[in-house]
Parts: structure tokens; sequence; C-alpha cells
């Protein structure tokens, strides 16, 4: 989704959670993304061995195959599926992609921990 909102990184954040998130009642981890045929849904903390960190965090996903591609860009899109909400003492932070970003994130009253990672928003 990131991806595609690219152009509007400015306004955008992402928020940095406690891990602790994945002991809560009901949180599932998925290998890939959730709506994937051949997602493989977990529990903490059995559903972290599942993940392949190396393609997850891969700056890229392209492949001269689009067979490989197509799996790589699934598995980028692991998630951490939380029933209901998150209470807000699990944010523990935000991601902007710039200073524009983060002057924006600070206008809204919001007082987390904020880290610029371009890259994140695809800079």
């Amino acid at each position: 989704m990131l991806y595609v909102l690219k152009d509007q990184h400015v306004a955008l954040c992402v928020l940095r959670l406690d891990p602790a998130v994945m002991r809560l009642p009901g949180v599932v981890i998925s290998d890939r993304n959730a709506s994937s045929d051949y997602a493989r849904f977990s529990k903490y903390p059995d559903g972290l061995k599942h993940l392949d960190k190396d393609m997850i965090f891969a700056h890229y996903w392209t492949h001269p195959d689009p067979f490989i591609e197509m799996e790589h860009k699934s598995v980028k899109c692991a998630e951490i599926l939380v029933p209901d909400r998150i209470d807000c003492r699990y944010i523990i932070g935000a991601y902007v992609s710039c200073t524009e970003g983060k002057t924006c994130l600070h206008k809204t009253g919001v007082s987390l921990s904020v880290t610029m990672s371009p890259s994140l928003f695809f800079r």
C-alpha cells in the first residue's frame, strides 16, 4: 500500500509498535500478505520462524522471473493480524519519509519518537 501512495509520502507515517503486541490474545502472524492463497498463519513465537527476513526487508522485490517477483511481493507484505484494535500504549514511535513529513506529524500534536526512513517510503 505504501508503494501506491509513495507520491503522498509527506502526509504519511508508519507507526512503530511494541513487539509485545504479538503476545496479545488472538494475534496471528502471517508469513506473507494475509490475502495470499499461500499464507501461513501462526501464533507467536512460532510464527516468527516462518518469516523470511531477507525477503521482507529487501530494498527491492523485482526479479526477472515473474513468478519469483510475485512471491517476493507477497512475502514482503508479511503481517501481524490483531483482532479489533491495538491500545495506544503499544504505539512506541513513528517513521516518516523526510523532514517535512516529521514537521507535519508534529503539527498534529503527536508526541511520539519520530525517525526518518526515506527508503521505507520508496524515496
